[in-house]
């Protein structure tokens, strides 16, 4: 890490003005993307800049309680170029690009001292790569925390809970089932059931590709899950492909109502609740 005695925070706090115009040059030249507005680019720098300035006066060392300003600013920034749409390498571009003005000012600053120019260019090295470096594992937390909370999104989507006739509710099923999504169908399921009153769900397995052990097992923990609500339940879409599979498995299904189609699931949904769909006279 940079020495504490290093000349760099006095050139950062003294020539703030003229580093700031030369950082925006290389920014303008180094980032052209509409993601991002020349305005809102040069304001972060500015105000980073600033930061910089006065958490430099007590070192460079980032890790200190005196950048925690600047550790803060970074994790805002890489939020929302997380959020953008960005990557890693154009993120850490925001800060690595500080570096050419930075040796320009150490060079001239000890063009006679060639040991105290080795010294500080290796201490600016030092700097800017650890600001690169944080910047660059902050966005990498933000960037998960984006994915985590897309995936969690998208879970959400393809668990739609259906209300098919007074008192009964469907959930079609599309994809692998996995415990990560039971567990979002056994929330969704149970929170609709004591919305509406629902007597019977129907959970449809049509657009689910496979039925494996683990399938099986994550269906019957739903299943016990809606009959613990004091509901019935109603797996449907049972294709002759899948039930082979559960009976090679020797997956016991025993007790769980199954029909091989959704509107087989209604009809019998709507008997067992005392109600029937007739046709209309055609005058």
């Amino acid at each position: 890490m940079a020495d504490s005695r290093t000349k760099t925070a006095d050139i950062i706090k003294s020539d703030m003005a003229d580093l700031l115009s030369d950082w925006k040059s290389e920014l303008r030249a180094a980032v052209s993307d509409s993601r991002i507005s020349g305005a809102e680019l040069e304001t972060q720098a500015a105000e980073l800049l600033g930061l910089l300035s006065t958490a430099a006066a007590h070192g460079l060392d980032i890790s200190t309680a005196d950048w925690q300003p600047v550790r803060e600013y970074l994790d805002v920034v890489s939020r929302s170029r997380a959020i953008k749409g960005f990557s890693s390498q154009e993120t850490a571009t925001f800060i690595f690009s500080l570096k050419k003005p930075l040796f320009k000012r150490v060079r001239r600053l000890l063009a006679s001292e060639p040991a105290a120019l080795a010294d500080e260019t290796w201490a600016v090295t030092e700097f800017v790569d650890a600001l690169g470096m944080y910047t660059v594992k902050a966005f990498q937390k933000s960037r998960e925390e984006v994915i985590a909370r897309q995936q969690e999104e998208m879970l959400e989507l393809s668990t739609p809970v259906i209300k098919l006739w007074d008192g009964i509710i469907a959930l079609p099923m599309i994809g692998t089932l996995d415990s990560a999504r039971t567990q979002v169908v056994m929330e969704s399921l149970l929170q609709r059931i004591v919305d509406i009153g629902a007597e019977i769900a129907i959970i449809d397995i049509t657009g689910v590709p496979t039925v494996d052990t683990l399938v099986a097992q994550h269906l019957l923990k739903t299943v016990t899950a809606i009959r613990l609500m004091g509901a019935d339940c109603i797996i449907s879409g049972i294709r002759p492909q899948i039930a082979q599979t559960i009976v090679h498995l020797g997956i016991d299904l025993q007790g769980v109502i199954t029909k091989a189609t959704l509107a087989d699931a209604l009809a019998l949904a709507l008997q067992r609740t005392g109600q029937a769909i007739t046709k209309a006279k055609v005058a």
